[in-house]
């Protein structure tokens, strides 16, 4: 990274020696595509991905999940998707919960879902360290402190949108995982240490890590879950 930075640094310092009167400097157009490397290298360094990866300026990333290695086996094998997509690179984060393994029985107690710091799963979920806290605050001001989730019919099928985590720039959640907890996030109301450090969630069910994607995935998964949302606000209707 210092030499990275080293190299920019000389760059600049090339560039702004050499002569800018575009009359009797030749070396004008040098310059110029000196400038643009500097600037693009900037941009790789800042984002993991540029405009160019033929998405209309749409980033999206996924995170395959598996069931923790280091829960006994009558616990929920929790499998599935969580997608993210964002605009490049000021947008929103969006995403998408499609999750199964969850017990049948539709009177049990949400599930948190929460980013955590690291994307070491070689301890199952147990090695993915404390919840993703750049700014030090305390939950749930985390970004990827993503809530409770009511599984039904042994499903999570949600779609989020304006959420405060970020794929781009130094917060990125880019390697990061998210984890599917045991029990339901008190959000920080707990009158403990541990509510303000992790909502007091219990054991890590299931936990991957994110990565970045096409948007095959996300065009697949959208339609179903708004359909599904859609389903529900009718019936919510219907019975009022």
């Amino acid at each position: 990274m210092f030499l990275i930075l080293s190299l920019v640094t000389g760059l600049t310092l090339s560039a702004s020696g050499v002569m800018t009167d575009k009359e009797t400097d030749p070396r004008q157009e040098s310059l110029h595509e000196i400038q643009k490397q500097v600037n693009d290298l900037w941009q790789n360094l800042l984002y993991p991905v540029t405009l160019g990866n033929k998405t209309d300026g749409m980033i999206y990333a996924t995170c395959e999940m598996k069931p923790s290695s280091k829960i006994d086996a009558d616990k929920p094998q929790v499998t599935g998707q969580v997608l993210f997509r964002q605009y490049y690179s000021y947008g929103r984060l969006e995403a998408i919960f499609y999750l199964d393994g969850f017990p049948l029985d539709n009177n049990q107690s949400s599930r948190a879902i929460h980013i955590h710091e690291l994307g070491d799963l070689s301890n199952g979920c147990d090695s993915t360290g404390g919840h993703y806290n750049p700014f030090r605050v305390n939950h749930p001001r985390h970004p990827g402190d993503f809530g409770n989730f009511l599984p039904k019919e042994g499903k999570i099928r949600k779609y989020k949108t304006n959420l405060f985590a970020t794929v781009f720039g130094p917060y990125s959640i880019m390697g990061r995982s998210v984890v599917i907890h045991e029990q339901e996030d008190d959000m920080g109301k707990g009158n403990n240490k541990a509510s303000l450090e992790n909502g007091n969630a219990g054991k890590r069910l299931a936990c991957c890590v994110i990565g970045i994607s096409n948007k095959n995935l996300w065009e697949e998964k959208l339609p179903e879950v708004m359909d599904k949302k859609k389903r529900g606000l009718n019936k919510r209707t219907y019975n009022q």
